[in-house]
């Protein structure tokens, strides 16, 4: 995991430029592997851990020393999901929610706010989480990541008029039947913008370009299209752009094991290459209004 410079607790780490700031911010809300005591899982930890984005923190670890922000959740996503909305809740996995409650497909298949089942297929607990567990889950860890996310936002765009966004996450190197592209083997990257509404097209094009560049087949909106980091605090319009950047875990990692792999360090050269062609994007658009 890396390393706080600014602030850090079992919730989110912020970690602050180690070099003059730009408007570029990165954040990896599923990359979290402290486990709360009051988990209460039915599956044993490795089950547990496929579900997280690992490693990916690390690999974009050197964009604090172009001048960017960089957040990490310190939570497991099957613990509660920072990149799902607040009330994209089943109320019929939850025993006595009395909540809002607005469920996506996510939860239809047991990957909403609270994941109930690993990637839609094996149940995480045996029996029905209650409401009160559910509403400790949001207030302890959802509500300060987003928190911190949007008070990154803030400062950025209050200093700068601008900000550019990289909200940062891996999948598994093939789908399954709970998947929107089901079981089919997937490209090394998967870069999206909610088709175009939660960034401007030069952003998005140059990060497809750049890791293009570095060899990658890269593909954009298919299968993802950007989830609920990217919805919630996009503005192109006002100069606040988002995009989602998805990573073919087999280019790092062994997905069974949780174990990185020889080709780890080349990929995370590649991602530092990024950040800062994406610092220096930022920096420039700041630097011309």
């Amino acid at each position: 995991m890396i390393d706080p410079t600014e602030s850090a607790d079992e919730t989110v780490t912020v970690v602050a430029p180690t070099a003059k700031a730009v408007p570029a911010l990165f954040d990896s809300p599923h990359s979290g592997a402290t486990y709360p005591n009051d988990f209460n899982a039915a599956i044993e930890l490795i089950k547990l851990r496929r579900m997280e984005d690992a490693f990916v923190d690390e690999l974009y670890s050197a964009a604090p020393g172009f001048g960017a922000v960089l957040i990490a959740a310190r939570f497991p996503r099957g613990y509660v999901d920072a990149n799902r909305a607040e009330d994209d809740i089943d109320p019929g996995e939850i025993e006595g929610w009395h909540g809002n409650a607005r469920p996506t497909e996510k939860s239809r298949v047991g990957k909403g706010l609270i994941w109930t089942r690993l990637h839609g297929t094996e149940p995480l607990y045996a029996r029905k989480l209650t409401g009160d567990e559910v509403r400790g889950r949001i207030e302890r860890y959802w509500q300060p990541y987003h928190a911190a996310v949007a008070e990154a936002y803030a400062t950025l765009h209050e200093r700068f008029g601008c900000v550019y966004h990289i909200d940062c996450h891996s999948m598994r190197a093939e789908g399954n039947a709970f998947d929107p592209d089901g079981e089919s083997k997937r490209p090394d990257f998967v870069v999206s913008d909610h088709d175009g509404k939660s960034c401007a097209a030069e952003f998005i094009d140059l990060v497809v370009n750049h890791l293009g560049g570095c060899g990658y087949n890269v593909s954009v909106n298919d299968p993802y299209k950007g989830a609920e980091l990217t919805r919630r605090y996009a503005d192109p319009a006002a100069g606040r752009h988002s995009l989602q950047i998805e990573i073919n875990r087999r280019l790092y990692m062994d997905e069974m094991t949780i174990e990185k792999s020889s080709d780890y360090e080349s990929l995370k050269s590649h991602l530092t290459s990024l950040s800062k062609a994406v610092c220096e994007y930022a920096a420039g658009k700041a630097a011309n209004g």
